[in-house]
């Protein structure tokens, strides 16, 4: 085989070696644990750009615009409006989706989600005990409350049923969720956006440390 021919094979494999390493370096890169200034980075970004082009973010507000393209606003007034001009937001959220699809089965840690060990003694303490390995579940919520089975008890339908409820009525009641309040209202110096994130963490706490044990207990 002529010299030529030789050098062009071996440049192809250090080539396509480097390639190959560098999509694990990238793949390992990303599948790592982010520090929370990265997201928070981030999110800050994403506020300016819609301050700048006079939008405002909301998940909640996606279930609006979903509600109108069905067709609701022939019936309530309230979904009578042009979705259109939301229509970045639903690409946001299939975009969420979609990423939170890839990351689960494709770079999901082999390991459940790490809480500390004061969380884990605290649920524990109430019956709740945290996951071991992925096959028990992923962490990001106790399964033992939330699945179909738990829908039959008291426990489970107040947690799914009357929980999705009132997160669906709060967020219309409040005039948005955490993210509209906590991340739009906020970043535009709203009023009542700071009275809603205070009452999200006076709520939670309530939740926390009165609700969850009574309902736990049934």
């Amino acid at each position: 085989m002529p010299a030529f021919y030789i050098v062009l094979n071996l440049n192809l494999n250090l080539n396509l070696n480097l390639h190959l390493n560098l999509q694990m370096n990238i793949l390992e890169f990303i599948s790592q644990p982010w520090h929370w200034s990265v997201s928070g980075l981030m999110i800050g970004l994403v506020m300016f750009l819609l301050i700048y082009f006079g939008e405002r973010f909301g998940v909640s507000s996606s279930f609006k615009a979903i509600c109108a393209i069905g067709g609701a606003g022939k019936w309530y007034d309230y979904f009578n409006y042009d979705w259109k001009k939301h229509d970045w937001l639903l690409t946001f959220i299939i975009g969420a989706i979609i990423g939170g699809g890839i990351g689960v089965g494709f770079l999901a840690s082999p390991e459940p989600v790490q809480i500390s060990a004061e969380t884990i003694a605290d649920l524990q303490a109430l019956g709740v005990e945290a996951p071991k390995t992925n096959s028990d579940g992923m962490g990001f919520i106790p399964h033992d409350l939330f699945n179909f089975q738990a829908l039959t008890s008291l426990k489970g339908f107040l947690f799914i049923v009357l929980g999705g409820f009132l997160i669906g009525f709060g967020t219309r009641y409040a005039g948005g969720c955490t993210s509209g309040h906590a991340i739009t209202g906020l970043s535009n110096l709203q009023l009542p956006s700071l009275v809603a994130v205070i009452g999200f963490f006076i709520g939670g706490l309530v939740a926390t440390f009165f609700l969850l044990p009574i309902i736990l207990s049934l």
